[in-house]
């Protein structure tokens, strides 16, 4: 391998293209020798209450670009995004989980758990609009939790984010397994490897969605341009051929299946709409195409609420048509718009189905390997993760090396893992970090440190708290009791109480300069509540997968990314005092000279 030296446009340090050093990872002062090390390890307390503590500048974020060395490409209108974001969203989740959802828990209301969930991720897509319009950068919500929540809950964020879109990526190549199956007229065990040593619902190996996700990096390391147009026609296809299902599936429609509508009652509405909010995973790989987008203020608003509003539309005439074809108890979880065809008599019917799926499963890969990719390399930028994925590459302008790490990882789990365990260990992910994401709009608008009084921020505090804690009373209850009530008649009023009180007593100390979400505090408050409520519809099982994972991401935290961080952290501030005393020095000396 030959490797070709550059010099590098951060630092003058002189680096080697293709060579891989200790200063790749860890560059930083604590990772200098052992005795650095150790001293960090000494001061970690201290160092995690100034990363608590400390929040991050929106124009620190958009500095922090120039740590990839090379911009990404300005390509992208609300057209794109739009169709970016129908890609990023529409595929396994209705294709496959309907058919689960509808045949174990909900029955024809399936179609209520996707206006629950879609009303759900609506909320959120406005909170992260406008914080994309404001903070146009690749981080995404890693970047305004940062901004707003500080450091350590925007690493904690971080991590999450990243098991979402491996775990999305994997159970959606895992599905494309399973509808390629349909096509070629067998069950999609044929085309897995049965590892009879390995746990049973890790034994499923699959070698195709491996190969699914190779040919899928390969174009997203090429050119986001170029993965934009290759999305259209995936997306194009992929719509015409919900639009024959909808159609050609209402003329075999039997409106006897819908006599039985509401079989399993609210409970079994609500346990479907948090796994199915894993259908509308994905939207938020749009936000961090911001810093590809021509012009923010106009394309991300259009783009993020468009492609929802018409996926959620997409996605309810679907579960409607599904369940009317034929009896709830009877839809194959495994391909059931294909087998709902022929079980009617349509047998060439499931082709077209089973082809259009594999259409937007595509997509699904496509811009999830994408908004991936651009996560990771802003979490790079700040060292929580190491400085080497942050690299954009010059010839092609998209982030290589994260690109190709995060789908290695992707392949590695969709190679072992059933695709029930993915969607609800994905669904608590997406809804703790939508949330977050809720919670930092709040604080955004109510605190603004400097303009704040003490009375104020207290105030805002006590009624994020009483929200937030009301939510998890209200979703314990829901999880804890099967037929109760009385524990509803106080949660809410208590959440309802404090969310007036944020409205009516703490006053705005920010308005947005662009675009802004509408009706706060209560947009924000709602989706808090919903998302929190949604979490308590989650077997505990994957809680505690969740719990381990965000155990082993504290584990990393405190070893390397919080010393990474901090050293970086103080590097920038003694940038910017020295950009401020330059700045001040130049007013003196102009002053004294107009004198």
């Amino acid at each position: 391998m030959v490797n070709q030296e550059k010099e590098s446009t951060t630092g003058g340090i002189r680096r080697r293209g293709c060579s891989y050093q200790k200063g790749d990872f860890l560059p930083e002062e604590s990772f200098k020798s052992w005795q650095n090390y150790t001293a960090a390890l000494k001061q970690t307390p201290h160092r995690l209450i100034d990363r608590i503590l400390t929040r991050s500048r929106d124009q620190a974020e958009l500095d922090s670009k120039a740590r990839s060395q090379t911009d990404m490409k300005k390509t992208l209108t609300w057209w794109d995004l739009i169709w970016f974001g129908m890609g990023a969203v529409i595929g396994a989740g209705i294709f496959v989980l309907t058919g689960l959802e509808a045949n174990k828990e909900a029955g024809p209301a399936v179609v209520l758990s996707y206006v629950v969930s879609g009303a759900s991720a609506l909320m959120s897509v406005f909170c992260y609009t406008e914080f994309a319009v404001e903070i146009p950068v690749a981080g995404g919500s890693f970047a305004y939790l940062r901004v707003e929540l500080g450091d350590f809950v925007a690493f904690i964020a971080a991590g999450n984010i990243l098991l979402e879109y491996v775990i999305g990526g994997a159970a959606v190549a895992r599905s494309w397994t399973s509808y390629f199956a349909t096509l070629c007229n067998h069950d999609p065990d044929d085309f897995r490897i049965i590892a009879h040593g390995l746990a049973d619902d890790y034994n499923h190996l699959d070698p195709i969605a491996v190969g699914v996700i190779a040919i899928i990096c390969v174009m997203a390391v090429l050119s986001t341009k170029g993965s934009s147009r290759l999305n259209y026609v995936a997306s194009f296809v992929h719509i015409i051929v919900i639009l024959f299902i909808i159609v050609c599936g209402l003329i075999k429609a039997d409106t006897k299946n819908y006599d039985d509508f509401f079989h399993y009652k609210a409970r079994g509405v609500f346990k479907a709409s948090a796994v199915l909010f894993f259908a509308y995973v994905g939207f938020d790989a749009v936000s961090t195409m911001a810093e590809e987008t021509k012009n923010p203020a106009k394309d991300i608003p259009i783009g993020l609420v468009g492609s929802m509003v018409i996926t959620t539309t997409l996605y309810c005439a679907l579960a409607v048509t599904l369940c009317l074809m034929q009896p709830y108890y009877e839809i194959d979880v495994d391909a059931p718009f294909s087998k709902a065809f022929e079980k009617v008599g349509w047998d060439w019917a499931k082709y077209v189905v089973a082809a259009g799926a594999l259409k937007g499963m595509t997509s699904v890969l496509l811009v999830g390997a994408v908004g991936q990719a651009r996560y990771l390399t802003h979490i790079a930028r700040t060292h929580m993760m190491p400085p080497w994925f942050a690299i954009v590459d010059a010839k092609t302008g998209t982030p290589v090396n994260a690109t190709v790490v995060m789908l290695m990882a992707t392949a590695v789990i969709a190679f072992f893992t059933k695709l029930d365990i993915l969607s609800n260990l994905l669904s608590i992910s997406t809804l703790f970090i939508f949330m977050l994401v809720a919670v930092a709009l709040l604080v955004r608008r109510y605190y603004v440190s400097g303009v704040t009084t003490a009375a104020n921020r207290n105030k805002l505090v006590a009624c994020l708290v009483t929200i937030i804690v009301s939510s998890c009373f209200t979703a314990g209850y829901w999880g804890l009791s099967k037929h109760g009530w009385i524990g509803y008649c106080i949660t809410v009023p208590i959440w309802l109480g404090a969310t007036v009180c944020l409205w009516a007593f703490v006053p705005h100390a920010r308005e947005p300069k662009m675009w802004g979400v509408p009706l706060v505090p209560w947009l924000p408050s709602t989706s808090i509540a919903i998302n929190i409520f949604l979490l308590g519809s989650i077997d505990s099982a994957s809680f505690l997968r969740f719990a381990g994972w965000t155990g082993l991401l504290l584990v990393y935290y405190f070893l390397f990314g919080l010393h990474a961080a901090y050293d970086t952290a103080k590097e920038d501030e003694k940038q910017w005092s020295k950009v401020e005393q330059g700045k001040n020095g130049y007013e003196n000396k102009h002053i004294d000279n107009g004198s």
